[in-house]
């Protein structure tokens, strides 16, 4: 990417991030979106050979990876206790004695976020008070099929209850009828519901059709004033692919070009081992540079990736993979 003065001037931490205000609609911006899949694919395959990160330096980007992890449980099964231990593992990552051994306790490291339905929003504060902010999906999530109306009720009520972040769904039919106006307007009022909580737009992108759509959409959202673009619900049969990934952190690149305002991605579903936060990471280096690897505007959504990381921080300690019962959620 060719940056400009502007671009590396960014703060190693974005403290002073400046909110994405959204813009007007601006439909010549994806009039003629044209997407080469081919070399798009040829891309993606070049990451995990084009950037081996080993010994000290995977230890780094793994703990990176853990303060950009929204740490999520969303099952129909959830109770106060597995929110509990949910919240307390995100507070405390990493076993202490894989710190002491790397020497990093006094990194406080503890994820980027707690992610849960709403009603579990109370539990979590009541946990987690300001030291990690609890994300809470919203707007009939993962169909987003609920009447309209409730969907801006539902994000009011997460917001009340104190949940800091709202993963939003958009209607994936206007997206398949280029109904672009719709789109931007439905967008427009979920930001203005959240207020000053941060909106994740989730694209849904598994059932989008196709890679110029993906594209489109991000543009629109983030022209209606979203602070994150994120791939998935988790809950469809595709999630976070490379392709996909590759196609919005562009579609976010131009944004910022033209706009000057960052916005973030959180690539959400199927990303479960090390290796693979590895090759997201570095797909965000390589297109959007170190201002993207921070937790203000990169996160993971996942619910079994930190098991394996920490397993992996274990390994580069003693030289062996240990159990995954010895990093347990609580």
């Amino acid at each position: 990417m060719a940056r400009t003065k502007k671009s590396e001037s960014i703060s190693q931490k974005n403290k002073h991030l400046e909110r994405n205000p959204g813009m007007p609609l601006e439909l010549d911006w994806i009039k003629n979106v044209y997407i080469n899949k081919s070399a798009i694919e040829r891309r993606v395959n070049t990451l995990p050979s084009r950037r081996s990160i080993k010994k000290q330096w995977q230890v780094a980007w793994l703990l990176r990876a853990i303060s950009c992890l929204d740490l999520t449980t969303l099952s129909s099964d959830d109770t106060d206790g597995n929110v509990e231990r949910l919240c307390v593992k995100g507070l405390n990552p990493v076993r202490r004695d894989i710190l002491e051994g790397f020497g990093v306790t006094n990194l406080n490291l503890t994820v980027g976020a707690i992610c849960v339905y709403h009603n579990m929003i109370p539990k979590a504060v009541s946990i987690l008070g300001d030291k990690i902010p609890v994300a809470a999906v919203s707007t009939g999530f993962p169909a987003g099929q609920n009447p309209f109306k409730q969907r801006i009720e539902e994000i009011t009520e997460s917001v009340k209850a104190g949940a800091k972040e709202i993963d939003i769904v958009i209607t994936r039919g206007q997206v398949l009828k280029g109904e672009w106006d719709k789109l931007y307007t439905e967008v427009t009022a979920y930001r203005e519901a959240c207020g000053d909580a941060h909106m994740k737009t989730i694209l849904g992108t598994g059932e989008l059709g196709n890679l110029r759509n993906v594209y489109k959409a991000s543009m629109i959202c983030m022209m209606a004033g979203a602070d994150f673009i994120k791939t998935s619900t988790g809950k469809e049969s595709v999630n976070a692919t490379l392709p996909v990934g590759l196609t919005m952190v562009r579609a976010i690149r131009e944004y910022y070009e033209n706009t000057g305002y960052k916005v973030g991605f959180k690539p959400a579903g199927g990303i479960k081992v090390a290796k693979d936060a590895l090759v997201w990471l570095s797909l965000m280096k390589e297109e959007l540079g170190d201002a993207w690897m921070e937790p203000e505007l990169f996160r993971f959504g996942a619910s079994s990736l930190l098991g394996d990381i920490e397993r992996q921080l274990e390994h580069n300690l003693s030289g062996s993979y240990s159990a995954s019962y010895r990093h347990p959620m609580s």
